[in-house]
């Protein structure tokens, strides 16, 4: 067996469903800081500007990835007096499944295999 097979054996050893939203879902470690966000702050509803400023992030940078987020369901996007609102879905079982994310984070583990996904999804 070679050093990259063993590797991606022991990356891979994530629970399914959480390994799913990271490829599906949350794919860039902007996403991750915009779903992070969101968890934090559940009543947000906000544009992207203001977002893009609560999380120190360049507005151009955010956009797409709050469509990409709005599209796979995490948040979503509402027009109110011209303004493109983003706020985190009602959906009980999508804020459960934001949750395990969120508090599987605090493991460093975790977190480790996380971002060694979120890479290889960037290749």
């Amino acid at each position: 067996m070679t050093q990259t097979d063993s590797t991606t054996r022991l990356m891979d050893d994530i629970d399914p469903t959480l390994l799913g939203f990271l490829r599906d879902k949350v794919n860039s470690f902007v996403k991750w800081d915009l779903v992070r966000f969101f968890h934090d702050n559940p009543h947000a509803a906000d544009t992207a500007d203001n977002i893009a400023r609560y999380t120190g992030r360049d507005v151009r940078t955010i956009t797409d990835e709050l469509d990409g987020l709005v599209t796979t369901g995490i948040l979503e996007e509402n027009e109110i007096s011209g303004m493109q609102i983003y706020t985190m879905v009602g959906d009980p079982a999508m804020k459960k499944l934001v949750d395990q994310f969120v508090d599987a984070c605090d493991d460093r583990s975790f977190r480790v295999k996380a971002i060694y996904h979120v890479i290889r999804g960037m290749r």
